[in-house]
C-alpha cells in the first residue's frame, strides 16, 4: 500500500525561515536549551501560554526575554518558590 502524499496548501517557507531566524538568534546567547526554545516557539505559534520550570541557573529567564525580544512581544516574569 502506498503512503499518501500531502501537499501544502499554503507556502510555509516564510514561517519556517522566521522560526529558524529566531532560533539562530537565541542560540547566539543560550547554549544547550534547544528543546526549550522549540517548545516556547511552538506555544507562541499555537497562541498558547508558557510556564518554564527548572532548577536555578539554566537560563530560563534569559531565554524568555530573548524570545520576547525576537518576536517583539511583552515580557513578564512571576517567580514562585515552594516552601
Amino acid at each position: 500500500m502506498e503512503e499518501p502524499i500531502f501537499e501544502n496548501r499554503i507556502d510555509l517557507s516564510t514561517l519556517n525561515q522566521a522560526v529558524l531566524s529566531i532560533t539562530d538568534e537565541i542560540r547566539k546567547v543560550i547554549v544547550g536549551q534547544d528543546e526549550m526554545v522549540q517548545l516556547i516557539i511552538t506555544a507562541l505559534l499555537a497562541d498558547g501560554h508558557v510556564l518554564i520550570e527548572g532548577v536555578p541557573g539554566v537560563a530560563k529567564t534569559q531565554t524568555a526575554k530573548l524570545v520576547a525580544k525576537a518576536v517583539d512581544a511583552a515580557f513578564a516574569r512571576i517567580q514562585f518558590t515552594p516552601t
